[in-house]
């Protein structure tokens, strides 16, 4: 995570670069959490110190309809505390432990704490989740990762969650730091199999003090070791049996021949243009991870080769959210990268063919640099068929604001309006309360809460209850929703591209199983229309490899496409 440099300061409105920022700008953030129901705190180590990495890290959030009311219901991971002065999990009174939460969307503005009635009351350092239906019911299931365990809750019609990790092979024998997750159908069989990540291996025993190393210090201040020069782990794949279990292939796979980093966030699209799901991974520190796919069962990394790897310099950077998106509308998908404190996120450009470039500082992005990146996404937050960039901050080591105030435990979000499909200007100011206002935040999701088109955002905050995000957008920019049925694929169309194309542009996503930082959005996909009252064409790549084409649909509402039923023009063969 740590990087060194000088920092930037950055200003509002105008730069050297001469890019200001539009007067047009009519979104409006405000944090609407406490008057909607969530106020319970994401416990996570300690407040005004950080003695080990475990406590830094923090977890995702999910943005997931779980009972298929039509509304949009939040969980919000959560960690714990050690014991004082101790190496151990802290004890708390009964009833009051630190718990993921799960709150059910009552469709009025107000969510319902529903954590114990559906079963997902659990202690312990969470991380990531991803969501999927891995039994093809209907229904979507979620994965959570942790330090030590990792658990699969499969969803029984909305009612509860049932823990089904070791039924289904999935609990493993050692303690081990999963991170990031994914589901993927890697091998285009209909059944949703699971890629994990694993940052490190940690051992809280044996953990250097602050200070007591050459990678516990920074700017010169003793800090939490790591992650540099704590041993690296391996990533895992289980394909799906299609019998509720799953079978490690992790080694015949090529997935767990890359070593050597320390990954976090994961992401599967098809993203070198061959309609087979590739894996993207954000790594703290080290190279970035591309998996592509070889359409035989097997994955090879070719991030360097395809331009993914590093940034523009060259360098190793500290991955640990991303975002995929199509931010100048030419229906390739790019990606987006969220780093350190004096570094900028990575933007990489798809050129075609599984070919990226980083163009974030050609982009405009350079001029925020003094926070730490966190969960980040590529929304269209004015509907203008251009999407911008949404980033939360926060930094790992609150003991270091007393001495260098310019960095800032708590930090606002950072929101780039992008001008023209190629620049962006910050807009973050312009952005109401909920941008402006400081926490300490990691995950973050993107999605509907509200129904009324416009995409909010559910956020992560350490040691703090979460913040929910309404975007009260006030332009007159239209927009259209996509929701996917699959029949062959999945059910709800994870890993298919979708390409929308109005007013003269064509816009490309992704429908992911988790992005962000550690964190799963609206499986319902947005996209602004501008101007254009419909969309002129929708095609749909889905994971079996049918294609689906619907043209003429008017904007302003959400179009459910069912897998071959829209002029199709496929299935193609599995190469």
């Amino acid at each position: 995570m740590k990087r060194a440099g000088a920092a930037v300061i950055l200003g509002l409105a105008v730069w050297g670069s001469g890019v200001a920022a539009s007067q047009e700008w009519s979104v409006h953030f405000t944090d609407i959490a406490a008057s909607a129901g969530l106020t319970r705190p994401s416990i996570y180590g300690g407040i005004e110190r950080k003695r080990f990495i475990i406590e830094t890290n923090g977890a995702g959030v999910a943005l997931v309809d779980y009972d298929r009311d039509g509304w949009l219901d939040a969980l919000v991971l959560s960690g714990t505390r050690l014991a004082d002065g101790e190496r151990r999990d802290a004890s708390f009174p009964s009833g009051e432990a630190p718990s993921n939460r799960l709150y059910r969307n009552s469709g009025n503005g107000t969510f319902v704490d529903v954590t114990d009635r559906l079963g997902l009351r659990r202690t312990g350092w969470a991380s990531g989740v991803c969501a999927g239906d891995v039994d093809n019911d209907g229904w979507l299931d979620l994965f959570i990762t942790y330090y030590g365990h990792n658990a699969l809750y499969r969803n029984v019609r909305g009612a509860r969650f049932e823990d089904v990790t070791s039924a289904a092979g999935l609990r493993g024998g050692e303690v081990r730091w999963g991170s990031g997750c994914s589901f993927i159908d890697y091998d285009r069989d209909g059944r949703l199999d699971l890629f994990v990540s694993n940052y490190l291996r940690f051992d809280l025993a044996a953990a250097p003090e602050p200070g007591k190393g050459p990678n516990c210090l920074w700017k010169g201040l003793p800090v939490n070791c790591g992650p540099k020069g704590l041993p690296t782990d391996t990533n895992l794949l289980f394909r799906n049996r299609g019998d509720a279990t799953f079978e490690d292939v992790s080694a015949a796979s090529g997935i767990g021949r890359v070593t050597g980093r320390y990954p976090m966030t994961a992401a599967a699209a098809d993203l070198t243009g061959d309609d087979w799901p590739d894996i993207y991974v954000a790594s703290d520190s080290t190279a970035a991870i591309l998996y592509r796919n070889n359409r035989d069962g097997t994955f090879a990394d070719v991030a360097l080769e395809s331009g993914a790897a590093y940034n523009e310099q060259g360098n190793a950077q500290a991955g640990m959210g991303l975002a995929i998106g199509d931010f100048n509308s030419d229906a390739r998908l790019d990606i987006l990268k969220t780093h350190f404190a004096d570094d900028i996120p990575a933007l990489y450009r798809g050129l075609g063919a599984g070919l990226f470039e980083d163009v974030a500082t050609l982009a405009r992005l350079n001029v925020q640099n003094r926070h730490v990146e966190w969960g980040g996404g590529m929304p269209d937050l004015d509907h203008d068929g251009r999407p911008d960039i949404f980033y939360v901050t926060g930094n790992v080591y609150p003991e270091v604001e007393r001495v260098l105030p310019q960095y800032p435990h708590r930090g606002p979000r950072i929101v780039f309006q992008n001008l023209d499909g190629q620049r962006f200007a910050d807009v973050s100011a312009l952005s109401g309360p909920g941008a402006t206002s400081a926490r300490s935040s990691r995950g973050a999701a993107f999605g509907d809460i509200d129904n009324d088109g416009d995409l909010d955002v559910l956020v992560m905050n350490m040691n703090e209850p979460p913040s929910l995000l309404r975007n009260d957008y006030a332009g007159s920019n239209g927009w259209m929703g996509v929701q996917l049925q699959g029949v062959r694929s999945n059910p709800h169309g994870l890993g298919a591209t979708v390409k929308v194309t109005a007013g003269g542009r064509t816009q490309a996503q992704a429908v992911l199983s988790q992005s962000s930082y550690y964190s799963h959005d609206d499986v319902r996909l947005h996209f602004g229309l501008g101007a254009s009252r419909s969309a002129d064409r929708i095609e749909v790549r889905w994971p079996s490899g049918v294609v689906d084409i619907v043209n003429g649909v008017e904007g302003r509402q959400v179009v459910t496409i069912r897998e071959g039923t829209a002029a199709a023009t496929g299935p193609r063969s599995a190469r």
